[in-house]
């Protein structure tokens, strides 16, 4: 992923508010950046930017060559369908929906044939196999983040956004899922791109891109 001169502003009553302003950095296959700042730093912002969630006011990223401003909402929405898996502090998931049926869901959008076998796998491979038939209601915090996490890579995607993916959990919950994560992520050889307010989580990725202000702190 290749970021250049990303600017974000927004146009309020009062004035233009600057959130973003030249953010420049490179992501290598592979790599596990953390996103890190203080609160109202535009990290969220710049998340919801690389994942083509919206749009810059100035500037581009590129996925795989591919440069997102040139595409039409549809045609990012096809690359984020392609490439990339999701994890959010507030799990997301559908409340209608057993666990098995959530992460069947991406494939099912995908229009694989067989969604229901990858989706058992993966619920096992992060312990709840014994859970596949419950509703996010019934299921602690911990047990949704780990089905959002089976649903996020189930797809096996190139890239995997994570935003404060422990910020709903407590200390010794999130550092489970924290471990999980990383263990599923050096299975699948994923790029891993967090934004965190936790500096133990940050240390656990390879880079650290810092923000102050909505600008890059060297």
């Amino acid at each position: 992923m290749d970021v250049r001169g990303l600017g974000k502003t927004v146009a309020l009553p009062d004035g233009a508010l600057t959130i973003l302003e030249d953010v420049a950095f490179t992501v290598e296959r592979g790599d596990a950046v953390a996103i890190v700042g203080a609160s109202g730093s535009g990290k969220s912002t710049l998340l919801s930017l690389l994942a083509g969630l919206d749009t810059p006011t100035s500037g581009s990223v590129h996925l795989d060559g591919q440069s997102l401003s040139t595409l039409d909402e549809d045609g990012r929405a096809r690359v984020r369908g392609e490439k990339v898996g999701f994890v959010f502090q507030s799990f997301q998931l559908l409340p209608t929906l057993t666990a098995l049926e959530n992460v069947m869901l991406p494939l099912e959008l995908r229009g694989d044939a067989d969604a229901q076998a990858p989706a058992r796998r993966i619920l096992e491979k992060v312990g709840l196999g014994a859970r596949l038939g419950h509703y996010p209601r019934q299921l602690s915090g911990g047990e949704q983040q780990r089905v959002a996490l089976a649903r996020a890579f189930v797809t096996h995607p190139a890239l995997l956004f994570a935003d404060e993916p422990t910020g709903n959990l407590d200390t010794h919950t999130g550092q489970a899922i924290i471990d999980l994560l990383f263990a599923l992520n050096a299975d699948a050889g994923t790029t891993l791109v967090l934004v965190t307010h936790d500096e133990h989580l940050a240390a656990r990725c390879r880079h650290q891109i810092r923000l102050d202000s909505g600008r890059l702190v060297e």
